[in-house]
């Protein structure tokens, strides 16, 4: 975010500076520039440049993601004050699966433990376990039980899982399931 930061203000700086070359060979020729140009090239470089960065935050975020990590849902918004969100809306979150590693918890089922991160522009990523049945479908929510739980993995999931139905069509359950039979 510092980076983002000192990005912006140089997009700033930069195309105040633009305009105050401007400013110079107006002098040169002869005519005045309106002393409003140097603010306004500043404070449109300023807003080109947030305006890139909220656009382009999911490609290069997913540009980033490592070897067998799957988008599996995008939410894009428009907002009311960004005017712009409203021609084009943004990404502003999406879902992620690490299908690739991916695995089996329960002997001789299709049941994989599998790590789902959320991401959000400007917040710290959020990592979610779940437990999907390929043979069912469905999924559940998986809290790592305590170190003193007498319980084994197998016996853990089948006990103490809330199964929720998943479509066979869902992007999470077509990601974990075909990556993993």
């Amino acid at each position: 975010m510092l980076f983002e930061f000192i990005a912006t203000i140089a997009a700033g700086f930069g195309l105040a500076g633009v305009a105050l070359v401007i400013t110079h060979l107006s002098k040169l020729a002869g005519k005045k520039a309106p002393k409003w140009l140097i603010p306004l090239f500043g404070a449109a470089g300023i807003f080109g440049f947030q305006i890139h960065q909220e656009y382009n935050w999911y490609s290069q975020q997913v540009a980033q993601l490592p070897e067998g990590m799957t988008v599996i849902k995008t939410i894009e918004k428009s907002i009311w004050f960004r005017p712009w969100s409203y021609v084009k809306p943004q990404t502003v979150r999406f879902i992620a699966a690490d299908s690739g590693h991916a695995s089996a918890q329960v002997d001789d089922q299709d049941i994989y433990l599998v790590n789902l991160y959320l991401f959000e522009r400007r917040m710290s990523v959020q990592q979610i376990l779940q437990v999907i049945d390929c043979v069912a479908p469905a999924r559940a929510d998986y809290i790592i039980p305590a170190k003193d739980s007498k319980l084994t993995i197998n016996e853990y999931v089948e006990q103490t899982t809330k199964w929720r139905a998943l479509a066979q069509g869902d992007p999470l359950f077509i990601s974990v399931c075909s990556n993993n039979r």
